[in-house]
């Protein structure tokens, strides 16, 4: 039951940590090519989480290489657009997150 909480704990605070972050693929420029980083980095994105969950023991080191590479051209394509949080989102986010992660691994938190 700890263990459940805990992903439940984990996933809340990505939620709150992510609300703020937009990847966008929109095309505003009359040259297609513009954004194509973009596009790829989503789809490099994708590949790498199907890869990663549903072909761990055989492909799962590639997921991680494409999730890599998705991540490097989601800044470089710059289709990553940062909106302000406030401290108490980001303090309730970090506090989940590592709340979350130790009743995963150990089972309780420790103060």
């Amino acid at each position: 039951m700890t263990k459940l909480l805990g992903v439940a704990l984990l996933l809340i605070g990505l939620w709150f940590l992510t609300q703020d972050i937009i990847i966008t693929t929109t095309q505003s420029s009359p040259y297609w090519y513009r954004w194509l980083p973009a596009d790829i980095s989503i789809l490099m994105i994708m590949a790498g989480v199907i890869s990663i969950l549903f072909f761990g023991p055989q492909l799962g080191s590639l997921g991680w290489i494409l999730l890599g590479i998705g991540a490097v051209l989601v800044f470089l394509s710059g289709g990553l657009l940062l909106q302000g949080t406030s401290m108490w989102d980001f303090i309730i986010a970090f506090a989940a997150i590592a709340g979350g992660y130790q009743l995963m691994t150990q089972g309780r938190i420790k103060m």
